[in-house]
């Protein structure tokens, strides 16, 4: 997105993003999510993370000391830590995060694809791609397609299957390490039944509502780095391109220029 109508059109879905979120339906997604993220980023230590999202953080219990937030506009930015950019050119150094979580953006961004080469390219070799997405043969999926439910931000965008976002990992040169479903609800009912998210986690049945995916780069996977840091010396605001207060963001420097 380089013009202001894209700039105005995103930051108009993060106020209707933030406001589902916040709601008690959005609110019960949300909960399920972070107790199907907890168990892996908890072991998960490192210097630097990024998550991209509408909703209120899911991280903030992974021993991550530098966390990023995103926002499209500085208006929009909430608290400290924000990278004010657009989400498919992050003016971050490649392969600088521990830890990146997209957030049920690609459903909904015009791009999705860059988005993902994006949050790719900054992930380190040793880091942790997280991808959040609705599944379109959950409750929703099943129901989006009557009258009107696209018009809500929950039915909105395109939802695509874990095995479509594989394939799109693949190419970017990450690996799927795992798929986890959450969220599970009777048709009609909200995300509350503690019975019914125990035994879908229990068993991962592919019936929840949205599902976790877990990626790691396919060079890391094959040759390990061992004791190898990727930022010698803790970075600074200039070395993240400003990214650690809220402002206009430079453009990205990327490696040999």
């Amino acid at each position: 997105m380089s013009n202001s109508q894209d700039a105005m059109t995103l930051a108009r879905l993060v106020r209707e993003g933030r406001r589902y979120w916040t709601s008690p339906a959005g609110r019960g997604i949300w909960r399920a999510q972070r107790a199907c993220l907890g168990p892996l980023c908890e072991r998960w230590f490192g210097a630097h993370g990024l998550e991209l999202s509408l909703a209120p953080t899911l991280t903030d219990m992974c021993p991550v000391r530098h966390a990023l937030r995103w926002s499209p506009t500085r208006e929009l930015a909430e608290g400290e830590n924000v990278l004010v950019c657009s989400p498919d050119a992050l003016p971050l150094p490649d392969g600088c995060l521990d830890l990146v979580v997209v957030h049920h953006l690609l459903e909904v961004v015009p791009d999705p694809h860059h988005l993902l080469q994006e949050a790719a390219r900054v992930t380190a070799g040793h880091g942790h791609l997280i991808l959040f997405g609705w599944h379109p043969l959950g409750p929703t999926g099943c129901w989006r397609w009557w009258p009107g439910r696209r018009r809500r931000f929950a039915g909105r965008g395109r939802w695509r299957t874990p095995g479509r976002l594989g394939d799109w990992l693949t190419f970017v040169d990450f690996e799927t390490q795992r798929v986890d479903y959450c969220g599970f609800r009777l048709p009609g009912g909200q995300v509350h039944n503690g019975v019914l998210e125990t035994l879908g986690r229990r068993h991962n049945l592919p019936l929840g509502e949205c599902f976790m995916m877990h990626a790691r780069p396919r060079s890391q996977l094959a040759q390990p780095h061992r004791g190898r840091l990727v930022f010698p010396v803790p970075m600074s605001g200039s070395t993240l391109g400003s990214a650690t207060r809220v402002g206009a963001q430079p453009e990205r420097v990327t490696e040999g220029d």
